[in-house]
Order: structure tokens, then sequence, then C-alpha cells
């Protein structure tokens, strides 16, 4: 069984107008809500897999967003260094969650290969995609690859016993849910709970019949209760798992 921590590393304070796909249709008056960042550590034995890596501070900070701690600090307030990482899976290439990658030159990174040859290809320069990635970032990952430091993944991948990935879309292209254990880390595919609770996409979409599949496919995947869904910036994830131990507000253990 996996150990396997969400680390809330940034925040923003936002609106619904600002987070929903064209909000203002459901004729409900627009409210305040908080949208935290997290990235998630899966630890079995000696073994330490991260699922994204977050956004780089510097990056954040020009988005308007609030790192709560950094992530090479966060990492060894669990008892970890970036080198104990031996693989990264990441769910898509949006910028906050491939803006660290460069803290772990060590570890194998897994990706999808519809992601990779979206952002590789002509249409991720295309303006209402590319402002929710970097340049520089996107590189890092073509770089890593031409070195032979990553992996395409397939639509299903086992990762290892008990840890695998899925293709799901909507959110990128090639956006990917991670299944670990009975936990389903939604990432992307599911900002926020209400996404899938009042089918309502969120506000970021390459394909939205593919966001409205994601979410069919969460709602089966977690139809029994012995499956739990992690939402991927939902600050219910804080509320509904037992803090780690001296870092209340910033992790919780979710298995």
């Amino acid at each position: 069984m996996y150990d396997v921590t969400a680390v809330r590393y940034g925040t923003v304070e936002t609106t619904k107008a600002e987070v929903y796909f064209r909000h203002h249709a459901y004729g409900e008056p627009d409210e305040a809500v908080r949208m935290d960042y997290y990235f998630w550590v899966l630890r079995v034995a000696s073994d330490v897999t991260l699922v994204d890596t977050g956004f780089d501070p510097a990056v954040g900070a020009r988005r308007g967003r609030t790192t709560l701690c950094p992530v090479p600090e966060a990492l060894g307030r669990l008892g970890l260094t970036p080198a104990d990482v031996s693989r990264v899976i990441v769910t898509h290439f949006h910028y906050d969650h491939i803006g660290n990658l460069r803290l772990f030159p060590r570890a194998r990174l897994l990706f999808s290969g519809r992601e990779y040859d979206f952002w590789t290809g002509p249409w991720a320069r295309r303006f209402q995609f590319a402002l929710s990635a970097e340049e520089p970032e996107i590189a890092y990952v073509e770089a890593a690859y031409r070195d032979g430091r990553a992996t395409r993944l397939g639509d299903e991948e086992e990762i290892a016993p008990g840890l695998r990935t899925r293709w799901v879309g909507g959110h990128t292209p090639g956006e990917l849910i991670v299944t670990v254990d009975g936990l389903v880390l939604a990432s992307d595919a599911v900002h926020f709970y209400e996404e899938v609770e009042l089918d309502r996409p969120f506000a970021i979409v390459a394909d939205l019949a593919g966001m409205y599949a994601a979410y069919e496919t969460l709602r089966d995947l977690t139809a029994s209760p012995d499956r739990v869904l992690i939402a991927g910036h939902d600050p219910r994830v804080m509320r509904e798992f037992p803090a780690v131990p001296g870092l209340d507000g910033l992790a919780v253990r979710l298995g």
C-alpha cells in the first residue's frame, strides 16, 4: 500500500465566473472562491513518485498566485529531497504542473504521448492554449525526452503494482488521471468537486465534450465506496483528510 500525501504549495483567491466555463449561463450570482495548488507524493518502501511538480514561484507570482511553501522546502518537511524521487508522473503540461521539473534531473518523467504531441505541435502556440503554459518549461520536457529521461505513456498504463495512469483528455488533449490503491487522483480532470457534482465544466478546456466524458469516467471509477476521488485544486481536500503532523494547512494524508 502506498502512503499518499497531497501538498498544498500555493493558492489564489478568484471567483466562480473565472473558474467555470460560461458561469453566467447558470443564472447564479458570482461569488468568491479559493483555488489551491497541489502536488502529490506517493511512497512505498523506499520508492518515491511525484504526481506533478507545481509552479515555479517566480512564474506563479507573475501570474498572481501565492506560493505558500516552495516545492523543495515542502519535500524537506516531509523528510525527502529531490534526489529521493525516482519518477515524476506529469498529468499535463500546464505551468502549474511542470514548473519545477528541473529540480528532479535524476527522476524518470512519465507523461501522455498525446500531451507531448500536442504541446510540441503547431496548435500549442495559439493564444488561448499558450496562456496556460510556459515555453521554457515545455522546452525542458522536450530536452528530457530527447535525452532519454522521459517516457511517453499510452492511454492506460501500469506504472508499478497498484499504480496506474489513464488518459481522459478534456482539460488538455493529453490529460491523465492517476489511480493508486483506492484513490483516484484527478489532477485537472476535476479541479473542483462541483464539476462532477453539478456537471459544470472548468473554464480552461481543450475539448468540451471530452471534459464531460472525463467527468463520466471519474463518476464510474468512484461509484464504489472503496474508490475516493481527489480533486486537483479544491480546498475541500484540506478539510476532508487528516493533516500531516507539523504541516497543518500545507499537507494532508490521503492514504
